[in-house]
């Protein structure tokens, strides 16, 4: 039984299959340098770090003395734009709005001496527009009125803008002085159990499952 046995392992044949050719290496090759992986660069986030160095007292008077210095000092440019297009724009009211101010006014004078301008006055043009169209007295005194609340209304948004950019260009500089601005937090969700309230405890002490949300800023 043995030497059958050694006889009949003698007798079989190898198996062919396990051989490959010099064409299926070539191309095994060709795939592996086809397949081969790909790492995506990967792209930090920027991090803005406390500058110590940043002073909001700077900022702020800056922009006090002249306004958008302050945001040049905290390299926000987009906002000098922004800052001047508000108080011309107030400024550019106020302007207009004193200017009819000064014609109702010279008009209600002339309504209430019971005179009538020369045509080398000032204004004249102005009353004659208003006695063509019957413009009475009262009309033109709450005009004067109108004017004159626009007028200082103008004046006091520009003072005030200009407080409020001041206070803008502190906060940037405050921010970049003491704190550290980025987009790196984490959101928790899990399970929690709160007690009811005051109004709505009974004997039994009882707790409200819930689910609870945490923001963690790194």
């Amino acid at each position: 039984m043995l030497i059958g046995f050694a006889f009949s392992a003698v007798a079989q044949n190898p198996d062919m299959r396990s051989k490959k050719s010099r064409a299926d290496s070539i191309q095994a090759k060709k795939d592996s340098l086809k397949s081969k992986p790909f790492v995506p660069k990967m792209t930090d986030e920027k991090i803005y770090h406390p500058d110590s160095t940043h002073s909001p007292h700077k900022a702020v008077m800056h922009s006090l003395i002249i306004p958008g210095w302050g945001q040049v000092y905290n390299h926000r440019w987009w906002k000098v734009p922004l800052v001047y297009a508000a108080l011309g724009s107030l400024g550019f009211l106020y302007v207009r709005n004193t200017g009819y101010y000064k014609e109702d006014l010279a008009v209600a004078k002339y309504y209430e001496k019971g005179e009538q301008p020369k045509p080398t006055d000032p204004y004249y043009d102005t009353y004659q527009l208003y006695k063509k169209y019957g413009v009475d007295p009262t009309t033109v005194n709450q005009a004067v009125k109108a004017d004159a609340r626009n007028r200082d209304l103008c004046a006091f948004g520009f003072i005030a803008f200009w407080g409020i950019q001041a206070i803008d260009a502190y906060i940037d500089a405050k921010f970049m002085h003491s704190f550290s601005m980025d987009s790196n937090f984490t959101m928790k969700i899990g399970p929690d159990m709160t007690p009811p309230p005051m109004y709505a405890q009974n004997f039994n002490g009882s707790l409200i499952p819930g689910l609870k949300v945490t923001f963690t800023l790194k």
